[in-house]
C-alpha cells in the first residue's frame, strides 16, 4: 500500500467519523429537546428527503467540477439533515439498544472495509448487481409502507438490505484505491467518506429495525 493511499484512507476515516458524529450528536440533541425537534420537524420530512437526494445527486454527478469547500459544505449539510431524521430514531429506541447496534454496525463495517481494501479482486464488476438489488428493495419498501404494511415483508426487506449494504461497504472501500487518480486528495477524502457514510447509516438502520429494542 503506497503512502498516497495510506494518507487518503486516514483522511477518509477522519471525515467519516466527523459526519457520523454530527449526525448522532444533532439527532440526540433534538431527541432530548422535543420542543426544538417539533419546531424543526414542522417543515416536514419531505423537504429533508429532497435536500438529501439533491446533495447525493450533486456529489455523484458533479464531484469532479466542484470546489473542495463546496464538497465539504454539502457533506456537513447532509450529515445534519440526517441527524434531524435520526431524532425520531433516538426518540423511538432505547439508548442502550442504539449503542449496541452501533457497535455491531461498526464491527461489521470495519471487517468489510478491511476486506474491500485488502482484496486483490476488482469489486467494481458487482456495481450493477448491487444497484439493481438496492432499487428492488427500495421499491418493495415503498410498496410495503403504503400498501402491504406487513411485518414479515419488512423483516425480509431489512435482512436483504443488510446484505446489500455489506456489499456496498466492501465495494466502496475497494473503489477508494482508484479515487486519487480522478480526484484531488481533499475531494477524494470527503467523497469517499460520503459514500462510506451512506453505507454505514443504511446498515445501522437495517440492523436497528431487525434487532433494536423500542421504548415502552
Amino acid at each position: 500500500m503506497g503512502y498516497e493511499n495510506k494518507s487518503l484512507i486516514s483522511k477518509v476515516f477522519i471525515w467519516l467519523f466527523v459526519g457520523l458524529l454530527i449526525t448522532f450528536v444533532s439527532g440526540y440533541f433534538l431527541a432530548i429537546n422535543k420542543e426544538i425537534m417539533l419546531q424543526v420537524l414542522t417543515f416536514g420530512i419531505i423537504p429533508i428527503i429532497i435536500i438529501e437526494l439533491v446533495i447525493a445527486f450533486l456529489m455523484g454527478l458533479r464531484i469532479q467540477k466542484m470546489q473542495p469547500l463546496t464538497v465539504k459544505i454539502l457533506y456537513f449539510i447532509y450529515s445534519i439533515t440526517t441527524g434531524i431524521t435520526f431524532s425520531a430514531v433516538f426518540a423511538t429506541y432505547e439508548l442502550s439498544s442504539l449503542i449496541n447496534i452501533f457497535l455491531l454496525s461498526a464491527i461489521i463495517f470495519l471487517a468489510l472495509a478491511l476486506f474491500g481494501y485488502k482484496t486483490q479482486r476488482d469489486l467494481t464488476k458487482f456495481s450493477n448487481i448491487l444497484f439493481i438489488s438496492l432499487i428492488v428493495i427500495i421499491i418493495f419498501s415503498l410498496l410495503n409502507t403504503f400498501i402491504f404494511t406487513n411485518d414479515i415483508i419488512n423483516t425480509i426487506i431489512c435482512s436483504l438490505g443488510v446484505f446489500i449494504f455489506c456489499g456496498y461497504i466492501a465495494y466502496d472501500m475497494n473503489k477508494l484505491k482508484k479515487l486519487n487518480s480522478v480526484l484531488t486528495t481533499d475531494k477524494a477524502a470527503v467523497y469517499g467518506a460520503f459514500q462510506l457514510y451512506l453505507d454505514f447509516i443504511n446498515l445501522f438502520i437495517r440492523l436497528l429495525e431487525l434487532f433494536g429494542k423500542r421504548k415502552d
